[in-house]
């Protein structure tokens, strides 16, 4: 089999973590597996090297800032080759240009475009371990460009497709992926598999085990994830197409994500064009719009509400009050709230999920302010004190600890 195995900051935080992975490695390859290792920089190291940049400017250069970072990665895949190499296996350690990952031209948030594993492959064939220096790649110009935060989970991910890997494992300091987080909910319960779609939901709603990017390409190529430990020896939670078995489950998980803000626009000309202005200005400023809800119009005029991130509330205030200021009655903003989130893919073919869940956040005192739903999803702003209650309340009521 070939494996592709990705390995965090935390795992490989000290010497001594990186020789712990370079003896799970060793025990992968030992069972017969041809190996592709893909490693971040240790934990720390990339908020180091920021720190140094702006220690001499607020605003570095992106295309120097790829060249900064992308160091981080490439001194974890060397150490880790020599703690190989000094095992007595044969490793050899590649950049992600020397990997033949070919990206668009964006510094700082590249896109990954094309993989040529002719050198992969060729090692591989020596009998090598290869280990690649995630979140980085090559672009036209030759230029170093890195993938954005979690941007070795993408490269792993990636290489596992073009390589036509059996198995994508991605190693962090959690065993898996659970039903909510456990230090909200001690009773969570790790899940065994998850379906790709409810990996997306959950990873853009605030669970941080995987990066939504990489959930997404994983899909697309058809790669099956493991999440893992490498702290432990787990099974783990395996992300793959959902199936039969996992649409019989209601509720899969539940997700809070106390990084939000309500944004209330009152009396809005109820009229064609008004909203698109709006949208389109706090688009324009690169401020990413949540959940929408438009109250009935009278007399001409609506009351307009939406939320977006807690930290692009003083750039939305500032699009609102120079930008569409004239045209509305007022704006209010509140910061004092979060979402909570159901997700399953058996929400398509179950009803009364819903239901269920508006009675027991009443029946807790709870009060729903706005409200988002698709397929296999629903989404609540709450009072942010609020929040843990109603994350262990809709735990029980769907019986996720069981």
């Amino acid at each position: 089999m070939l494996i592709v195995q990705k390995y965090g900051g935390t795992s490989v935080g000290d010497l001594e973590r990186i020789k712990n992975v370079a003896n799970r490695v060793a025990k992968t390859k030992d069972a017969g597996n041809d190996m592709v290792v893909v490693v971040s920089a240790m934990s720390g190291e990339t908020n180091k090297l920021i720190e140094y940049a702006h220690y001499f400017s607020k605003t570095p250069s992106k295309r120097e800032m790829d060249i900064l970072l992308s160091s981080g990665e490439r001194v974890t895949a060397s150490l880790l080759a020599i703690a190989l190499q000094e095992m007595g296996y044969g490793a050899v350690a590649m950049t992600g240009r020397q990997a033949g990952i070919k990206t668009d031209n964006s510094h700082t948030f590249a896109r990954i475009e094309s993989i040529n594993t002719d050198t992969i492959k060729k090692e591989i064939d020596r009998g090598n371990i290869v280990i690649v220096a995630g979140f980085q790649g090559i672009n036209e110009n030759g230029e170093v460009t890195t993938l954005g935060r979690g941007g070795s989970d993408l490269s792993a991910v990636a290489l596992a497709g073009a390589l036509g890997a059996d198995a994508c494992e991605i190693y962090s300091d959690v065993d898996g992926i659970y039903t909510t987080d456990p230090r909200i909910e001690p009773k969570a319960k790790k899940l065994d598999f998850i379906s790709y779609d409810e990996m997306l939901e959950l990873s853009s709603l605030g669970a941080k085990v995987l990066q939504n990017r990489s959930v997404e390409l994983a899909k697309k190529m058809g790669v099956k994830i493991v999440a893992k430990s490498s702290f432990s020896e787990g099974e783990g939670t395996i992300i793959a197409q959902e199936d039969e078995s996992m649409e019989a489950v209601l509720v899969s998980g539940i997700a809070l994500d106390k990084n939000q803000a309500r944004v209330s626009l009152r009396d809005v000309p109820d009229k064609p064009g008004i909203a698109a202005d709006i949208f389109t200005k706090l688009a324009d400023e690169q401020i990413n719009v949540d959940m929408i809800i438009q109250n009935a119009s009278k007399e001409g005029m609506t009351n307009l509400g939406f939320t977006v991130p807690q930290s692009e509330l003083v750039r939305a205030k500032k699009v609102i009050e120079n930008g569409v200021d004239h045209e509305i009655g007022g704006a209010d903003y509140d910061e004092d709230v979060c979402k909570v989130s159901i997700v399953g893919v058996g929400m398509k073919s179950h009803s009364g999920i819903a239901a269920t869940a508006f009675s027991v956040l009443a029946n807790s005192g709870i009060n729903i302010e706005m409200i988002s739903t698709s397929e296999i999803k629903i989404s609540m702003i709450v009072d942010e004190k609020y929040g843990e209650l109603a994350v262990r309340v809709l735990h029980d009521a769907y019986e996720l600890d069981k």
